[in-house]
């Protein structure tokens, strides 16, 4: 399944919080479809893949002293349009 993570900086130097992702690994089970830094808040933008919220959950208790993590269920456009289609015809 397709997740997208809205990450809120809430503490922590910026420094501090770059270097600490420079050495950070996303867990097992998390396929990164793409990760954006932003200047603004959310600060971060992670588009990720999971078969579980089990490594899910695992981001965001490792990020949640610096972080204020949303995480949305998200789909693709195509699959978006697949989707409706399928709606409007039942």
């Amino acid at each position: 399944m397709l997740f997208v993570a809205l990450l809120k900086a809430t503490g922590g130097s910026p420094k501090e919080t770059i270097a600490r992702r420079a050495q950070w690994q996303y867990p097992e089970g998390v396929r990164v479809v793409a990760e954006y830094w932003l200047q603004g808040n959310p600060v971060v933008i992670s588009i990720i893949e999971a078969d579980s919220i089990a490594p899910i959950m695992a981001v965001t208790t490792e990020w949640g002293d610096v972080f204020d993590i949303t995480v949305l269920p998200a789909i693709t456009a195509e699959d978006g349009l697949q989707l409706a289609k399928q709606m409007m015809q039942g």
